[in-house]
């Protein structure tokens, strides 16, 4: 380290210390401030509007449920059938339209919140409507992505649910290699090798 960089760290460090010590530091929500809903980032309000996921599945998706949505993108990869394919647009149709709905819901909820604290303090009986509302509204949202990803795994074969664990990233590929001790056409055979 140059002793020109060491003066200026040294020189830094008690303004540093004295700001920590009074909580003058900036706040990781500076900017936040300015958006429409306080809790709602722009990308969030998209998303929800155009029925995105918005990672509400997660409790399907990370746990071998697989979901209409990223199907579809990867049907080819998963041979998925024609009529497959059809049935899972018909949910992710659906999916799609409930979300919308239910996330105008859970914006509305949100935002009669956010005003509650725009024209002062809430009192208690009306912070607890407000966040039950808007909580209750999240849950009927998740509660849409969640049962897409139900009503597609009954469509799967479970070499297809495999793949689309391996393809999203979330598991290893077993075509990759071979165990030791196993043979090789009935190791391929049994995880759906090509």
């Amino acid at each position: 380290m140059t002793t020109k960089r060491f003066a200026i760290i040294m020189v830094l460090l008690p303004t540093i210390a004295i700001a920590q010590s009074h909580g003058t530091l900036p706040s990781d929500y500076v900017g936040e401030e300015t958006r429409l809903i306080k809790s709602l980032s722009e990308q969030d309000l998209e998303e929800i509007a155009r029925g995105g996921g918005w990672g509400l599945a997660r409790a399907a998706e990370l746990n071998g449920v697989p979901g209409p949505t990223h199907l579809l993108e990867l049907a080819e990869e998963i041979a998925l059938t024609e009529q497959q394919r059809d049935n899972i647009e018909a949910i992710r149709a659906q999916m799609q339209a409930d979300a919308i709905t239910a996330g105008e819901r859970f914006v509305a909820a949100e935002q009669e919140l956010d005003a509650a604290f725009q024209h002062g303090a809430p009192n208690p009986d009306a912070l607890e409507r407000l966040v039950t509302e808007a909580g209750q509204a999240r849950a009927a949202l998740r509660l849409v992505h969640l049962n897409a990803h139900l009503l597609t795994l009954p469509l799967l074969t479970d070499t297809q649910v495999s793949r689309y664990s391996v393809l999203r990233g979330y598991a290893d590929d077993p075509c990759a290699s071979v165990p030791d001790g196993h043979d090789l056409s009935m190791w391929r055979s049994h995880n759906g090798c090509n």
